[in-house]
């Protein structure tokens, strides 16, 4: 902290252009400089990653807590003491109020000098340095109008692939992997992108497998599973059937759609997360081009592989749903075991849903939450020996809730 500082600041959505720039800067750079740095955009993380590579001293400001515990190069850097990560604190929750502004103006305040990247003229960056006399930009917009030339246009080589992975698995950052594979940055990170899988599409697939597993296509001979949906792209495009329902399965003569969604919890507006306008659209488009009803199975909380709750809605009934007209809960489903029956149009429609207070006529404490009393007194029964019938009756909740209410306890 006693050094000289040198703050690098870089505005959200990056021109790709803008990294030859920004990497030629930090690879001036030598160990008597001192950077200093925030991680909340793309180019400021690579930069981290660059800086780090290259054993320049970096001081990482994150707000409220240091989330990023197994990088590789953060993690050596730390043994070798050529990082200092300052944790600053927020009053206000959602970077609401006046903490962010606070916050930079401090960090400035420590900095001898700043050094932009990308500064986007509509961006808090801009208003931040703006009038500043210690700032330097390290592109124009003439250098915006300019295209980054392709150092190799042959097709990736599997050792290509390999040397990539190594890479990117290791934390190096996109500058690296560009200096080793002579590829410009746009190829880096469109590779990327292809061939690896972020942990949001990987969860995704692991709920599907687990819907696929609850038809027991295996065992019933008459399920068949025509068309699987996979979440593939070629760089930065997408194919449109990316949007379709994941799975097209077909009963007999009946053909069926089906979408899957996990959450770790739900939204309170549905309508800007899982069912959101452009979405529904698709699937609607899909079901009247295909003449086959679109089924949601939405499971939330617990594992993708595992979820404590599981929602099967029909499509044309999620309306309903975000107009408030029916509730949400009214498609839960209990049964692990997937009836065709939930999935056809034919049988769908004469399928009856339940009120909550028809549902409580059953079960008393139906989808109340559980507190700590109740959960002291079902891990006790349970290790009595008690069947899921029996505690069904006790806490008057249905065996579907228990078994997931014991699986969360039991983890």
């Amino acid at each position: 902290m006693e050094r000289n500082k040198t703050l690098f600041l870089c505005s959200k959505r990056t021109p790709m252009v803008v990294y030859k720039y920004v990497f030629d800067w930090t690879d001036s750079l030598t160990e008597r400089d001192c950077i200093a740095c925030f991680n909340s955009t793309q180019m400021e993380d690579e930069v981290v990653k660059a800086l780090l590579v290259a054993r320049i001293p970096t001081i990482l400001f994150v707000m409220n807590r240091f989330t990023d515990v197994n990088n590789i190069q953060i993690e050596q850097a730390l043994k070798e003491q050529r990082i200092l990560i300052v944790v600053l604190k927020r009053d206000e929750p959602q970077e609401k109020g006046l903490t962010p502004r606070i916050r930079n103006e401090y960090v400035i305040s420590l900095c001898q000098r700043i050094v932009c990247g990308y500064v986007n003229k509509n961006g808090s960056v801009f208003g931040l340095v703006a009038g500043r006399s210690n700032v330097v930009n390290l592109i124009d917009n003439q250098m915006l109008l300019a295209a980054e030339p392709e150092q190799h246009k042959e097709r990736w080589t599997v050792a290509q692939d390999k040397i990539l992975l190594r890479m990117y698995y290791a934390d190096m950052g996109i500058h690296a992997i560009h200096k080793r594979l002579k590829r410009s940055y746009s190829a880096v990170y469109a590779r990327i992108l292809s061939i690896t899988q972020p942990e949001d599409l990987l969860k995704g697939r692991e709920f599907e497998d687990y819907v696929l597993g609850l038809f027991n296509i295996q065992k019933e001979s008459d399920i068949v599973l025509q068309e699987w949906q996979g979440d593939k792209s070629y760089g930065l495009i997408n194919p449109e059937n990316n949007s379709y329902p994941d799975f097209v399965l077909r009963y007999g003569t009946k053909e069926f759609a089906v979408e899957c969604k996990w959450r770790e919890k739900l939204q309170k507006e549905l309508d800007k997360d899982i069912f959101t306008p452009k979405r529904i659209e698709t699937y609607a488009s899909f079901s009247h081009n295909r003449n086959i009803p679109v089924t949601i199975v939405l499971g939330v909380g617990g594992k993708p592989s595992e979820p404590d709750i599981i929602y099967v809605i029909p499509l044309e009934n999620i309306t309903s749903i975000i107009s408030h007209a029916q509730s949400i809960t009214e498609y839960i489903c209990e049964d692990r075991n997937f009836n065709i029956s939930l999935f056809t149009r034919t049988i769908s429609k004469k399928h009856k849903t339940y009120t909550m207070d028809e549902k409580r006529a059953l079960y008393h404490n139906a989808y109340k939450l559980w507190n700590k009393d109740d959960d002291d007194k079902l891990l006790a029964l349970n290790g009595e020996g008690k069947t899921l019938q029996e505690l069904s009756t006790i806490f008057q909740r249905k065996p579907g809730a228990i078994r997931s209410r014991l699986r969360k306890l039991l983890e």
